[in-house]
């Protein structure tokens, strides 16, 4: 059977093994006739040893020809760059017409492989673009509109209530696709990296949250125990927490989301306050730890690119907690001399 990369250039299958073979037969059949001459005392001792040597080394050398091919791959594959790929270097034609149909096959192969990588790559920078500044434009033109529609004082209380419900939607969604968008950057693990005080972000997230509780009986606190910079994108942080913020908001009808700054790590937790029934037969609802939310994928996929392990545990009186932890943390007192 015959393999070819285009319709010039064709590659024989199995040609590196009846190679082989010629080789090494050729080289046992010299050391055969070699040794029976030296034992029938027809060549001296000296010419024996260096004629093995001599088949030995030219066996050797025909073998590294043959392998040359492999090698060249296995360096390209070695030497390749994933921010500039360049898939051409694995075409089959740029191979000799002596390579074996097997190592033109896995060039073919490979060859696609990295085409298709280099366009995917190709499509995540053209969707991100594009839907950065599709998504982006739409969203602020709808918060600078409901901003102005706030200060018209002829609206009902039902507008108001419209207007506001409005407001804290689209800036969830501008979360969100904020969210979506350093997924989807794929090959941008550094997105843009700065060094802050993850408290001093803390602090503007549940500004922002209690913005959009929409006065829900929920009390957002900030604990302090410890304080601490990371080295990073404050985006990302500031994405990552909010949704845990979002997430403890959504298991609790009323009672408290505390987030509290370890040294290293940052935990939120919710203390549902218990509700019960009119008649007093019991809890109206209680609440377990949501692994499943749409809010608790996102982080964890964050998490889990940015290397911030992510713990997620329930405790009794339907407390749920999640730890993030940063495995290098800064000291916050260096970035606040330095500013």
């Amino acid at each position: 059977m015959n393999n070819s990369g285009n319709a010039a250039t064709t590659f024989r299958v199995g040609a590196f093994r009846r190679r082989m073979t010629w080789v090494f037969g050729l080289q046992f059949l010299a050391v055969a006739i070699t040794c029976v001459m030296g034992i029938y005392d027809a060549a001296p001792l000296a010419a024996v040893i260096a004629v093995i040597v001599i088949t030995t080394v030219l066996a050797w050398l025909a073998t590294q020809r043959e392998w040359r091919p492999i090698s060249a791959l296995a360096r390209l594959i070695n030497d390749w760059d994933e921010c500039k790929p360049d898939p051409e270097a694995l075409q089959p034609q740029r191979l000799s017409r002596h390579t074996d149909a097997d190592v033109a096959s896995l060039a073919r192969g490979l060859h696609g492989f990295a085409t298709r990588i280099a366009d995917y790559n190709q499509r995540e920078r053209n969707f991100t673009r594009d839907a950065s500044h599709e998504l982006r434009s739409p969203l602020t033109v709808i918060k600078m509109s409901v901003d102005m529609l706030v200060e018209e004082a002829g609206l009902t209380d039902f507008g108001n209530r419209s207007v506001c419900r409005i407001q804290r939607a689209a800036r969830e969604l501008e979360t969100l696709v904020e969210a979506l968008l350093i997924l989807a950057r794929e090959s941008d693990p550094g997105v843009d990296t700065e060094r802050f005080v993850v408290n001093d972000v803390l602090v503007q997230e549940l500004a922002s949250a209690r913005d959009l509780l929409g006065g829900r009986p929920i009390e957002l606190q900030l604990q302090e125990p410890a304080r601490f910079a990371l080295m990073g994108s404050r985006r990302v942080f500031s994405v990552l927490c909010w949704q845990l913020i979002r997430n403890a908001c959504q298991q609790t009808e009323q009672g408290r989301v505390v987030v509290t700054v370890f040294p290293g790590m940052v935990a939120v937790s919710n203390h549902a306050a218990l509700q019960t029934a009119g008649d007093g037969s019991g809890p109206l609802r209680l609440h377990g730890a949501d692994r499943h939310g749409f809010e608790l994928a996102i982080a964890r996929r964050i998490s889990d690119r940015f290397d911030w392990p992510l713990e997620l545990q329930t405790l009794a009186g339907h407390e749920n907690i999640a730890r993030i932890r940063f495995p290098h943390p800064l000291p916050a007192d260096a970035l606040v001399a330095e500013l």
